[in-house]
C-alpha cells in the first residue's frame, strides 16, 4: 500500500517565473484586444502630437505653484459670495416642496405664454380695467397669491 499523503507542498514561483507569466498573460489580453490597444496607442500618440502630456508633466512639476494660484483664486470675495449664494439657494431649494415649485414653474410658464399672446396689441389698461379684472377668478388668484407671497416675505423680512 501506499503512505498515506500528510503535507502538500506549495509550488512557489521564482521571481523570473512569475515575470514570465505575466507578460504572457499580457501578451494574450493584447493579442486578444487588438483594436482597442490601437485605438489607446493612437489617442495617446494624438495627446503627444497636441503637447497635452507636455502640458501635463510641466503642472505636476509646478503642482505647488498652482495650489497656491488656485487657492487664492477660491478665496477671492467675489467667489466666496458665489459659493456662500449657491449653498443659500440649494438650502432653500430643498426646503420647498418640489411639487410646489414644479406647479409654480408651469404657472410662470402659462402666465408668461398668455402676456406673449396680448404684448403687442398697444391697448392702455386704465384703473377701471384693474378693478374690474380683480372679477376675473385666474386674475383674482394670481393676485390673492402675488398678495399672500408678500405678506409671508414681509413677516420673514421683519426678523431679526
Amino acid at each position: 500500500m501506499a503512505i498515506p499523503i500528510t503535507s502538500i507542498a506549495k509550488k512557489e514561483l521564482t521571481p523570473e517565473e512569475t515575470k514570465q507569466a505575466k507578460l504572457a498573460e499580457l501578451q494574450s489580453l493584447i493579442a486578444e484586444q487588438d483594436q482597442a490597444f490601437n485605438k489607446i496607442l493612437e489617442i495617446t500618440g494624438d495627446l503627444d502630437d497636441a503637447g497635452i502630456f507636455d502640458a501635463l508633466k510641466a503642472m505636476v512639476k509646478a503642482k505647488e505653484d498652482l495650489a497656491k494660484i488656485a487657492v487664492g483664486q477660491v478665496s477671492r470675495e467675489p467667489v466666496t459670495n458665489i459659493i456662500n449664494h449657491v449653498l443659500s439657494a440649494s438650502s432653500v431649494m430643498a426646503a420647498i416642496d418640489p411639487a410646489v415649485t414644479e406647479k409654480l414653474a408651469s404657472s410662470v410658464k402659462a402666465g408668461l405664454d398668455e402676456a406673449e399672446l396680448y404684448r403687442g396689441n398697444g391697448q392702455k389698461v386704465g384703473v377701471f380695467q384693474l378693478m374690474t379684472a380683480l372679477n376675473d377668478p385666474d386674475i383674482n388668484r394670481a393676485a390673492k397669491f402675488g398678495l399672500d407671497f408678500l405678506k409671508g416675505m414681509g413677516k420673514e423680512l421683519d426678523k431679526d
